[in-house]
């Protein structure tokens, strides 16, 4: 989450840029050696000692076997980076040694580490025994002054304007707004991204269309890391274990030289984003470098916008023309950062030929990169009409890249000699399933309890589609072949579908703004498409219910052997080529998909033959979708005038206010809030008896939860929060009255009576 710690960490010791180290957030651990290394930790500001001797930060520092290294709290910013000379020693997997804990895979055991776990080093980590290896030991390294950065409340951080901007999506005034703003950081902030509080857009449409009721919805498109998604009204930056594909518009992304900055911004804190050009950006990209090179002693300053920023997101625009063969649709490229840019092609709505179109280009360009042609492509994600190309500037400039993008797309075949092959796969749905129906409960608890989609998204799906009866739900649903757009909406290979016949087009708005929990394998509806969660995350899709487990993890085979690839239910779905209809409908709970017989996990999708795609498309009736979407919007206007799809204001935790004195009786303590969030469980009630280490209640904040514990035995004298209700940093929560001030109260009690 910060690079730029890691990376020094790893600097320090001697060690390569990517070898895995511990992220730390809000405090470190203590970790006892049980060999001699050498150990730096980075970041945030915090205690630190070694065997009880306090040592420096941003300094290499031997450690001895037997030895302890305790990291205390940050007094300010948010992450520590801990590194050990060598590295610590844990598999890879996707070419990575990180943990991704939504996803249980990576790192050490796919989690979060737990007291008493053993982490093994590299080999090199263990040969500083030696006379030589302690005569070449990095201990004397330690950054300068200058690359230390200042971890303040306010930030300033840099971003190219893009993709999405005025005024086809905001208005000229909300993008003035959304510089010209200090915006908070909100306690439900976390790796997967950092929620922000601050004013709603006015926003150019009145909805998004095909895409959904609110005007924040789009057809899906890849994000960027870093890209600055409105999930409705509320922007969330998107970190590195944020999702790869989704329908929200971005008003800018965070520079890569910049990105280090996410993992430092802490709830309550403040930031404001200034509009850089494509040239300053790369220069602080040089200026980092060249700091965790060692050759210079300063870090850049604090970003200021440039008047050579783009003041468009679009570097190319391709209008639509005819040619010897066909129609061709337009073609718009959008500036994404200074790492990606979005191809689009044609208007917004939901054409499968159009994600023909996307489609060979993407593979075109596949085809360049692995010749070697265009060697910096890194990666080439499709959306429903887009396509993101991920590219590294320092071997292929961007201007470079938009030549060879133009070019491209002319050499395409005409649209009537495309051809995608494509199969039949069948998934089981638990229909109404009660895990969904208790994320939208928590939703409802601790995010929006007035939402319109609450208690019941399909009830909600049934209203907005002007359907009779919630059966009519139902029987659309099932009774619908789904056409995969594309891998990747939201997570792990999850795939994003749409009706092949219009009628079936059941189309809504997202939730607004987004939920912070969404059950593993939960199938929703969001715009005019069908999503299915691979794992446990957020979301903003109507639930419909959970199907099979979508990401298998270690890619078991039918015999029950792992491969080295993990993938989509074994590469049963494939972007584009892979129908998909939802059959065999349960009305209770399933069994966990994990816990189901193996002769019932290997095989839980079935293909069937690989008919051509342009044969699915014969005998389709457009007419119909345009018919079906008039009717939709009619509804939808009537729901928007209402004021319901959109999202007044966030709980504002900073409007709480200091606390009322309180007339605290003989004997009592008062236990405070440590950090802001939302109480998510209150354990115990006013009068009980609770013994030293009981649980009193929860706070959920930065999708973490914290728990209040009785610092000595005693009796809750009073309560002063609810469950569900937010809460500051320092706002009291429970008054306890110490055992033997309540056992004299309880004995005087007793005479009286």
């Amino acid at each position: 989450m910060d690079a730029y710690a890691h990376r020094m960490a790893n600097r320090l010791v001697g060690n390569a840029p990517e070898a895995a180290a511990l992220e730390c957030t809000l405090a470190g651990p203590s970790l006892r050696f049980n060999c001699a290394t050498v150990v730096a930790v980075t970041g945030a500001p915090a205690s630190l000692t070694l065997d009880g001797q306090p040592l420096a930060m941003w300094q290499a520092h031997r450690v001895e076997a037997g030895s302890v290294l305790a990291v205390g709290r940050c007094s300010s910013g948010c992450r520590l980076s801990i590194a050990v000379a060598g590295g610590l020693d844990v598999p890879t997997y996707l070419g990575s040694r990180a943990t991704f804990t939504l996803g249980q895979f990576g790192g050490h055991a796919g989690r979060h580490l737990r007291m008493g776990d053993v982490l093994h080093l590299c080999a090199t980590a263990t040969d500083t025994d030696s006379d030589s290896a302690k005569q070449e030991s990095p201990t004397a390294l330690a950054a300068p002054e200058g690359l230390i950065p200042a971890y303040d409340r306010h930030w300033h951080i840099g971003v190219l304007y893009g993709p999405h901007g005025a005024p086809d999506f905001f208005q000229d005034g909300d993008i003035a707004t959304f510089f010209a703003t200090d915006w908070e950081v909100h306690y439900n902030s976390s790796r997967t991204g950092v929620r922000l509080i601050g004013p709603k857009p006015q926003w150019a449409r009145s909805d998004g269309g095909e895409a959904g009721l609110h005007p924040s919805n789009i057809h899906d498109n890849a994000y960027a890391i870093g890209a600055i998604d409105f999930t409705g009204d509320m922007p969330v930056i998107l970190g590195p274990d944020g999702p790869s594909l989704g329908g929200f518009v971005c008003p800018a992304v965070v520079v890569n030289a910049e990105l280090w900055k996410l993992g430092q911004l802490r709830p309550g804190d403040t930031v404001r984003f200034h509009r850089l050009s494509l040239a300053q950006a790369a220069e602080r990209q040089a200026a980092m470098e060249a700091a965790l090179a060692g050759q210079t002693t300063t870090l850049p300053p604090a970003p200021e916008d440039d008047a050579q920023a783009h003041t468009t997101p679009v570097i190319h625009d391709d209008p639509a023309h005819e040619n010897a063969r066909d129609a061709v649709p337009a073609m718009v490229i959008r500036q994404a950062g200074d790492r990606y840019v979005l191809v689009e092609f044609g208007p917004l709505v939901l054409d499968i030929e159009l994600r023909l179109r996307v489609h060979v280009l993407m593979t075109a360009l596949q085809a360049q990169r692995d010749s070697g042609a265009l060697p910096g492509i890194i990666d080439t994600t499709p959306g429903i009409r887009s396509l993101q190309v991920h590219f590294d500037p320092a071997r292929l400039p961007r201007d470079a890249l938009l030549k060879a993008l133009v070019a491209a797309e002319a050499a395409l075949p005409a649209i009537d000699d495309i051809e995608v092959p494509s199969r039949t796969v069948y998934l089981p749905l638990s229909w109404d399933d009660p895990q969904t129906r208790l994320a939208i409960e928590k939703y409802m608890q601790s995010v929006r309890p007035d939402a319109p989609w609450c208690p019941s998204n399909i009830e909600f799906i049934r209203r907005i589609n002007g359907l009779e009866r919630i059966e009519d739900v139902f029987t659309i649903v099932f009774d619908a072949s789904y056409l995969v757009m594309g891998l990747g909406d939201v997570y792990l290979g999850a795939p994003v579908a749409t009706p092949l016949d219009p009628r079936h087009r059941l189309v809504t708005t997202k939730y607004n703004p987004a939920r912070t929990w969404t059950p593993e394998n939960a199938v929703g509806i969001g715009g005019a498409y069908l999503c299915v969660y691979g794992m446990e995350g957020p979301g903003g899709y109507q639930f419909v219910g959970r199907t099979l487990q979508m990401w298998n993890r270690w890619r078991h085979g039918t015999s029950g052997t792992p491969s080295s690839n993990p993938g989509c239910c074994a590469s049963s779905i494939r972007s584009v080529s892979t129908w998909s209809r939802k059959t065999s409908c349960a009305t209770s709970a399933p069994t966990s998909p994990r816990r189901l017989p193996p002769a019932h996990r290997r095989r839980p999708l079935q293909p069937e033959g690989l008919p051509r795609l342009s044969e699915r498309q014969r005998g389709l009736h457009p007419g119909l979708q345009v018919a079906a979407a008039n009717g939709l919007r009619s509804r939808a206007r009537a729901l928007a005038a209402s004021g319901q799809l959109h999202f007044a204001s966030d709980a504002d935790i900073a409007a709480a206010g200091p606390d009322d004195e309180l007339d605290l009786p003989e004997g009592s303590r008062v236990l405070a809030a440590s950090v802001p969030g939302n109480v998510w469980h209150v354990a115990v009630s006013e009068g009980q008896r609770v013994n030293e280490g009981d649980l009193l209640l929860v706070i959920e904040s930065m999708k973490m939860e914290f728990s209040v514990l009785a610092p000595a035995s005693g009796t809750v004298h009073q309560l002063l929060c609810t469950q569900g209700a937010p809460v500051a940093a320092g706002q009291n929560l429970v008054v306890l009255l110490d055992a033997a001030t309540a056992d004299a109260a309880t004995a005087l009690t007793s005479q009286s009576l």
